[in-house]
């Protein structure tokens, strides 16, 4: 590669790497051109820039955009997946965690999220949860603030859930570690002790019937 190509490419690397918040690293080696191919088209559906770069060149452009956390995720033959203003991040997870079940040969790094650096255990955690169409519809639907909040979440770019998505990640390793103890039985409550009844009074005795009054006989009224 001639030196005027190199500079250009570590300059196009260097505006991603400043305007990009949230990108995945991933070691593609073992997958053939077009198995690459499949995956760049699979990531730019979902919203994602798939990018083969030299490490070399990876490091200039990253010291020269002052983003050099993502140096720590650059290790022998690197791929970057550049999220667009409207990407998906779960989805672009998603797309990798397949390709890395499918083809051993993926190796997925890590990535930074919102200008935090996350393991690949995160991306691989972000690729469990629902889409973030479907999240956003899960999450309006449990909000009981007012209507304007509901519309900023309709209206925020797709970048602002990150911190939601990362909340719900931690929700969903809390739901997966405490398992709630069952609720101990209630215990009936006492019934109220039922007032002595009044002693009946002593019925008068009924007069004792004339010896000749003759007893009634079955069938006939007395």
């Amino acid at each position: 590669m001639l030196r005027s190509e190199k500079e250009r490419v570590v300059e196009q690397l260097a505006e991603r790497l400043r305007s990009t918040e949230t990108l995945m690293v991933a070691d593609y080696r073992g997958l053939t051109m077009p198995e690459i191919d499949e995956l760049r088209s699979r990531l730019l559906e979902a919203g994602a820039r798939f990018t083969v770069v030299k490490n070399t060149l990876t490091k200039r452009a990253a010291e020269q955009a002052g983003t050099t956390d993502v140096l720590q995720l650059i290790d022998g033959p690197t791929a970057i997946a550049f999220l667009e203003a409207e990407g998906d991040p779960v989805a672009v997870a998603k797309v990798l965690s397949e390709v890395a079940r499918a083809h051993d040969v993926l190796v997925i790094r890590g990535g930074i999220l919102e200008g935090n650096v996350v393991g690949e255990a995160e991306i691989k955690r972000l690729a469990t949860l629902p889409a973030t169409d479907v999240l956003r519809a899960q999450l309006v639907g449990a909000l009981s603030a007012p209507m304007a909040t509901v519309v900023g979440v309709f209206s925020a770019p797709l970048r602002d859930l990150v911190g939601v998505l990362q909340a719900r990640i931690g929700q969903l390793e809390a739901e997966g570690e405490a398992s709630p103890e069952p609720e101990a039985a209630a215990e009936p409550e006492p019934e109220p002790e039922s007032e002595p009844a009044a002693e009946a009074e002593p019925a008068e005795a009924e007069p004792e019937a004339e010896a000749d009054e003759e007893p009634p006989v079955d069938g006939e009224e007395s």
